[in-house]
């Protein structure tokens, strides 16, 4: 195979020497085009009368295109190309468009872009086609496409051979992936609607979008492991933001009422079918709302994004019959693991919990054992989530799993002091959890604005920011926030089963490693 392709690149080499010899560029600065292939084929009409007919020879077009198939006649040829709408059909002639250009066809190959001018016409087989008057070379490909081939076997079954199905390779090579299979740029078009739907969703309901810093010398807003970078300047450390949520309440305490921002964030974590380093994210922040008006936004949000893409709410990934309408399921996390389970873990001991788990092979990481509410939504994550099928939100998580979030509002202050005194007790906080086809795609809050708590829980888990603190005490309203992975939102509106199929360029081990 690696032969063969090699000798079909120095082919295309020696071609691209001769139609230099004819005096053509190959590479020409820029060409006209009036027409794209798709609005050819929709408007046409086939003429009423011969009178017609010989009216519309005058109606030229201009197309450009890559060659998707060539099919020679002698003096005539049969060749299809595709631009960024479609594929059409072209009828060249060799006294038509010239002996040059036609020797040039002669030279020309499958992947190679071509424009042409002419006029369109249906040929006897139907097929809606343009009659080129001129032909105008383009870009000489001089490496060869992958092709698809097809064989029979001696008991008649069709094999068809890939030369493209290697995963990996297109995903490394994106651009041959698009050319050579329909069904990629479909996705990433639905994708550039869904982001399009969520933005759409947001700015109906007064969200401004807004921008903030990728490089950030304190790293906040989420428990994860950065991409640490150094400014030769300024001789400081800095990071890739894992989130931009800490800058985005800072706005809030400046007076912006309603923002988002869609961003890549940088996790120097592992790759997986549903997670790469780099990944999108969707966050916005209300003020004087809480986690109940974010659970209907978010819903919301998803269920438009879905009917922009299908048209309906119920879709179907892989086997599963998914209904993203409102309103969705809610559900508390202590609830979901009774449900399981039938344990009531809140008049559990901690160590009661982990007997259990040890009891049941439920494997969760030994460091969390400290705490009962860590320990509880480790049993939840380890038994509860494959049930979440079907669009839900989890609410009300322990306190211990994030240091930004109010407490519930039911408590009062004197019940908060004691819990805290008492191990055995959990205190919960307004914080959920979207889950669709088992995966969480979201994280929200009602944000926490107490400084002198926040200040607290900050040096207890999290990365120091006085500046944010300082943010905090100047005066945060009651706020709330959310953010929305919009990668995983995609693999689902798009069935694709791995989030590299929804980025354009998936980050890849080097080939040399």
């Amino acid at each position: 195979m690696v032969n063969e392709q090699n000798e079909l690149i120095k082919r295309r080499f020696e071609e691209l020497e001769e139609i230099k010899k004819l005096g053509v560029n190959p590479y020409p600065h820029r060409y006209d085009i009036t027409h794209k292939a798709s609005e050819l084929i929709k408007n046409f009409t086939d003429p009423k009368d011969e009178t017609e007919t010989e009216a519309r020879k005058k109606d030229i077009v201009s197309i450009a295109g890559r060659i998707s198939a060539i099919r020679r006649m002698g003096k005539a040829t049969f060749c299809h190309i595709k631009d960024d709408t479609e594929r059409i059909q072209l009828y060249l002639k060799k006294d038509e468009v010239g002996e040059t250009p036609y020797a040039i066809l002669k030279m020309l190959d499958i992947g190679d872009i071509i424009g042409v001018k002419g006029y369109v016409f249906r040929t006897k087989t139907g097929e809606i086609s343009v009659h080129c008057v001129a032909l105008e070379l383009l870009t000489k490909s001089v490496f060869p496409l992958p092709v698809v081939k097809e064989e029979i076997t001696e008991s008649g079954e069709k094999i068809i051979h890939d030369a493209f199905a290697d995963v990996e390779l297109r995903y490394r090579q994106r651009y041959i992936d698009l050319i050579v299979n329909e069904n990629v740029k479909g996705t990433f078009l639905s994708r550039t609607k869904i982001i399009k739907s969520i933005r759409g969703t947001l700015e109906k309901y007064g969200f401004l979008e807004v921008e903030t810093p990728t490089l950030q010398s304190i790293y906040g807003g989420a428990n994860a492991r950065p991409f640490v970078t150094h400014h030769n300047a300024l001789d400081i450390p800095l990071y890739l933001r894992i989130s931009n949520e800490l800058f985005l309440k800072r706005l809030i305490v400046g007076g912006f009422s309603r923002v988002f921002e869609f961003v890549k964030d940088f996790r120097n974590e592992g790759i997986d079918r549903t997670h790469n380093p780099e990944f999108t994210q969707v966050e916005w922040y209300q003020a004087y709302g809480d986690y109940y008006d974010s659970m209907k936004l978010f819903e919301e949000a998803v269920e438009q994004a879905c009917i922009a893409v299908h048209g309906t709410t119920k879709i179907k990934y892989q086997d599963v019959e998914l209904d993203l309408k409102a309103p969705w399921k809610r559900i508390k996390m202590v609830d979901a693991i009774k449900e399981k389970t039938g344990l009531d873990v809140l008049s559990m001991k901690k160590d009661d919990i982990i007997l259990y788990m040890k009891q049941n092979s439920i494997e969760f990481d030994t460091k969390l054992s400290h705490s009962k509410g860590l320990v509880i939504s480790s049993l939840f994550e380890a038994l509860c989530e494959e049930d979440l099928v079907q669009p839900a939100f989890v609410i009300d998580h322990p306190i211990d799993t994030t240091p930004l979030c109010k407490p519930l509002r039911e408590y009062t202050l004197a019940q908060l002091g004691e819990m805290k005194k008492d191990p055995e007790q959990v205190i919960f906080v307004e914080r959920f959890e979207p889950y669709i086809n088992k995966w969480e795609v979201g994280n929200a809050y009602t944000e926490l604005n107490d400084p002198v708590l926040q200040r607290k829980l900050f040096e207890e888990t999290h990365p120091m920011d006085d500046d944010f603190i300082r943010a905090i005490e100047v005066g945060m309203p009651p706020t709330t926030g959310v953010g929305m992975g919009v990668d995983r939102i995609v693999m689902l509106l798009t069935n694709s089963v791995n989030i590299r199929d929804v980025l354009l360029f998936p980050l890849m081990k080097p080939l040399d490693k």
